[in-house]
């Protein structure tokens, strides 16, 4: 699995934020704590990135990723009881926008840290290759 190193030392510093917090704050004081927990852990990144979100070759709006951690993982926090389709639908849309291969889309906000491994399947390092 590709970029799996990078994901699960991301996971791991979210389960410590999350063991210290618990649940029921907002997003943001996961988002403080996890950039600390993540520079404990000498990762690069960069938080509350603007990026540029296009249609069909033109600007259409700008969007601000939560994390984008070593250039090539990006990161969407949620603060919420239950994660719902709609927010997985939002993070595989925001991969596809920012032609990202992987992303984690990880909560704080249930009783046990939830999180999930988001593929842009339309990124040429996901496509499936089939032996003839």
């Amino acid at each position: 699995m590709q970029h799996q190193e990078l994901t699960h030392k991301i996971i791991g510093c979210a389960m410590k934020v999350h063991s210290i917090l618990g649940t029921g704050f907002q997003e943001i004081i996961y988002q403080k704590a996890l950039a600390i927990e993540m520079q404990k852990q000498n990762l690069s990144f960069g938080r509350e990135i603007e990026m540029t979100i296009f249609y069909d070759g033109i600007d259409i709006g700008k969007r601000r990723v939560d994390f984008f951690v070593g250039e090539k993982i990006m990161v969407e926090l949620k603060a919420v009881s239950i994660l719902t389709d709609l927010h997985l639908a939002q993070a595989m849309n925001y991969l596809e926008a920012y032609n990202l291969s992987v992303g984690l889309l990880i909560n704080f906000g249930s009783k046990s840290l939830e999180f999930k491994r988001v593929y842009n399947i339309k990124h040429p390092d996901n496509k499936f290759k089939i032996s003839g």
